[in-house]
């Protein structure tokens, strides 16, 4: 493991608090179960799904944590997997053509080139490499394979689907190594990567994740006007509301602590991730229900599959970052 116990204090503290609130989860729920009638089945499905969604938060926390403990590399290499899941998940829910197959390939092999980038600090390939030779390249591959019936759409789904899932998450590995940033990167032994660049990341996916949870809760107490009901009829009015208030004031409690910002920066941050990943989780919703499925997976009981619990995070994650770079590193 490569921190310091004193830099890391406060992702120790914030994790704490998330165990914390995981325990009392897990006791409040056995107790419900006890109480629930055997014969009800209402109540059997509200303990199944209720038990395996905190079961996956337990699994996500400690996989999340781990990582950040053992160093920047371990969060590079957990991301770039996440990366690869997303994209096959995208990729089994979307139309392909056959005669684009081997096109695929070139897709995947994008992930290590440029998780590679991260790994590095080299920002400015970072940051071109996908929305620019990738989306020079792929559309040539294609044309060999001399297939031109539904072209246009097929290449745009391909680029899609690498912004979203590649493009969009590589942001929050590079979180781990952007305050040695015009610096020579040391991964192997940054103990300033492994607490600023950790506290950073864990302050975006704290806000994030827990502003989709509070807009969930929010929206089963007051929500009852759907903002988009043809595409999400779960999301109101209400859940919005109450899920931006929960995270401003998120925000700006843990902004002092985990990143360069004031509270008053916090709490302004902490409005625009509410509202962004409302956009990233909506937009998720319209390509489900676009391919007409429910779930992108089922790798995590409870919520689906990877990109169902990411989606907030592909559309926070780039603001975030370029925040971050270039207002304070």
């Amino acid at each position: 493991m490569i921190f310091d116990f004193a830099t890391m204090l406060p992702v120790f503290q914030v994790f704490i608090g998330l165990i914390a609130f995981l325990s009392l989860a897990t006791v409040t729920t056995y107790f419900i179960n006890r109480r629930k009638a055997a014969g009800e089945s209402n109540g059997v499905i509200i303990k199944n799904e209720l038990q395996m969604r905190i079961n996956s938060w337990w699994l996500m926390v400690g996989v999340f944590g781990l990582s950040l403990m053992f160093g920047p590399m371990t969060t590079i290499y957990l991301f770039a997997i996440l990366s690869f899941i997303a994209l096959k998940e995208y990729f089994s829910m979307t139309a392909t053509r056959k005669a684009d197959r081997r096109v695929l390939f070139w897709a995947y092999l994008t992930i290590p080139l440029q998780y590679y980038w991260v790994a590095t600090g080299w920002y400015g390939m970072f940051i071109i490499f996908i929305p620019i030779y990738a989306f020079l390249f792929l559309p040539f591959r294609m044309v060999l394979a001399g297939e031109t019936k539904n072209y246009l759409k097929a290449a745009s789904n391909i680029h899609w689907g690498l912004m979203l899932t590649v493009f969009t998450l590589s942001h929050l590995a590079f979180l781990v190594v952007m305050p040695l940033q015009g610096a020579e990167v040391n991964l192997s032994a940054g103990l300033k990567v492994s607490s600023e660049g950790a506290a950073l990341l864990l302050y975006l996916v704290v806000l994030t994740q827990l502003n989709d949870v509070s807009q969930f809760i929010s929206g089963k107490l007051f929500g009852n006007t759907p903002i988009a009901p043809k595409v999400s009829p779960n999301k109101t009015r209400g859940g919005l509301i109450g899920g931006a208030i929960f995270t401003v004031a998120l925000g700006s409690l843990l902004a002092t602590s985990l990143t360069p910002m004031n509270w008053w920066q916090g709490a302004l941050v902490g409005f625009g991730i509410s509202l962004v990943g409302f956009i990233g989780d909506i937009s998720m919703s319209a390509i489900k229900r676009d391919a007409g499925i429910k779930d992108t997976g089922q790798i995590l009981p409870g919520h689906g599959g990877i990109l169902d619990r990411l989606d907030s995070l592909t559309f926070t994650a780039p603001l975030f970052f370029h925040l971050m770079h270039y207002a304070f590193y």
